[in-house]
């Protein structure tokens, strides 16, 4: 499979988040051509600020190879990640990351910080951005836009 098919689960992961009204974003992490973990975002599900999608396909990508360090590993993600995301990623080892849309406002991989590449941390990913990046953005317009409809109604 190519990065686009890896995204395209991604995209059905952030997809499974609609039906519980969380921010649909999805996960996915891969390990030699793999798939080791899928997952959405849960913050609210979970009552938890740190569940995102990103942090919820690393802890399970840990367990199932035993591992923190994810040495071998890429992580697809529908949306640039956050600092915290970013910071989870570096730490875990994580060897590239692929993300669909650019997140202008809280991205910290190329919008702003560039936590995945700076050379004053231990670790640097490889970092691909915009793999399907209308599809993942227009998920999150959609979302985000029900929502003001729904407010104003």
């Amino acid at each position: 499979m190519n990065d686009e098919s890896w995204m395209r689960l991604a995209l059905e992961a952030a997809g499974t988040c609609l039906e519980v009204d969380e921010v649909p974003v999805g996960a996915v992490v891969v390990i030699n051509g793999q798939l080791v973990a899928q997952a959405g975002n849960r913050v609210r599900t979970d009552c938890d600020p740190t569940a995102h999608a990103e942090i919820i396909a690393l802890r399970a990508a840990a367990r199932q190879v035993g591992n923190y360090r994810l040495t071998e590993a890429t992580l697809y993600v529908t949306l640039e990640p956050c600092a915290m995301c970013a910071g989870a990623l570096v730490q875990a080892r994580i060897q590239r990351l692929v993300f669909g849309a650019a997140d202008p406002k809280a991205g910290a991989v190329v919008s702003h910080f560039g936590l995945c590449t700076a050379s004053v941390l231990n670790h640097r990913l490889l970092v691909t951005g915009g793999v399907l990046a209308e599809a993942c953005g227009d998920l999150l317009r959609d979302f985000f836009r029900q929502r003001r409809n729904l407010t104003t109604e």
